[in-house]
């Protein structure tokens, strides 16, 4: 049980006050059509590589370009979801629907599923971010897990990397079984949606490329995507603390003592989507991303000024920390 002093709602209001008055909760749709337009480009860009991918290393490449485009279609899809973009939240939706589309992703499901996580972070038996079947994030977790769950679980630190691979496919068989557990009448756009992106794809695919060249695309592409979607939400709380179910703890100090900053420059920003300011998104996931690193500054200093513990590594530390808690989650298993 935490102590009294980690509950103190006060608080977040007081800072929400301060970042208003900044202006830096206010829409900034000059900055989001900028991305857009690159990111358009990039996808783009990258769809018409597939057609002169004639060589074993063209194929490799036009999937790794691919790959990362999609990422940046996904991150612009996040910003829509937590409508950052638009003051009309209806085209935020229609700007989530398209990126839906061109990823083969339910909005509505990753929208259902990423607002539990942002309500409850690290949060036992509540957050779906860390509820999986393959891996292991408190010792409750590990020592539930039977069969070959329980050996992965044990070798986990090992496997976490390759398993992120899978991050994507995850994703789809999460959609595939929102679908079968809804009333198409509420899924019904999502589903199109989703039919209509395989189709294009295996279509677009199988007619640019020979058989052979176009699985050992799919197969890449598939992969470094899952990767890269990993990458870059592994860091946010993996391996930070994971608090119980009946943790008395006020919003503030939930959504900071849960999260981890990655240090940025332009490039991180980039790559990233602003999501390595986890803190800042976490308290505020309507903030344009682009006023995340002004917010970054206000935030931790007056984190500071309440004892509120604000956590930021770099990148490789990150990883390193996620590598090292996962052992000694399936050290419990290996004893």
């Amino acid at each position: 049980m935490l102590p009294d002093s980690f509950y103190h709602p006060e608080d977040f209001l007081a800072l929400r006050k301060i970042l208003l008055e900044k202006g830096l909760l206010q829409k900034r749709l000059g900055y989001f059509i900028k991305n857009m337009l690159i990111t358009g480009f990039l996808f783009s860009l990258a769809t018409a590589l597939i057609y002169f991918a004639n060589t074993f290393l063209l194929v490799i490449f036009a999937a790794a370009f691919l790959a990362f485009a999609w990422g940046q279609v996904a991150l612009l899809g996040h910003d829509a979801g937590h409508r950052q973009i638009c003051t009309d939240s209806r085209k935020d939706s229609i700007i989530s629907y398209i990126c839906s589309f061109l990823l083969g992703i339910s909005a509505s499901r990753w929208i259902e599923k990423h607002n539990e996580h942002h309500a409850h972070p690290n949060r036992d038996d509540m957050d779906p971010d860390i509820d999986f079947p393959v891996l292991a994030f408190s010792e409750k977790q590990a020592l539930e897990k039977k069969g070959i769950f329980r050996f992965i679980v044990r070798h986990q630190a090992h496997l976490f990397f390759p398993m992120l691979c899978f991050t994507a496919a995850s994703l789809r068989m999460d959609s595939l079984s929102f679908f079968f557990r809804k009333k198409f009448s509420e899924t019904w756009m999502d589903i199109t949606l989703y039919v209509a992106h395989f189709v294009l794809y295996f279509g677009l695919t199988f007619l640019l490329l020979s058989p052979f060249h176009a699985v050992i695309f799919i197969g890449v592409h598939q992969a470094l995507f899952g990767l890269y979607l990993g990458l870059i939400f592994a860091p946010n709380h993996k391996g930070m603390p994971v608090l119980e179910k009946e943790a008395k703890i006020d919003f503030l100090r939930e959504q900071v003592l849960t999260s981890r900053n990655v240090r940025s420059n332009w490039f991180i920003n980039y790559c990233y989507g602003g999501l390595n300011f986890q803190i800042e998104h976490h308290l505020f996931p309507n903030m344009p991303r682009g006023n995340l690193p002004k917010a970054s500054k206000i935030i931790k200093k007056f984190c500071e000024e309440k004892g509120i513990a604000y956590y930021e590594t770099g990148v490789i530390q990150s990883y390193r920390e996620i590598v090292a808690y996962m052992h000694s989650i399936g050290m419990l298993l290996r004893a």
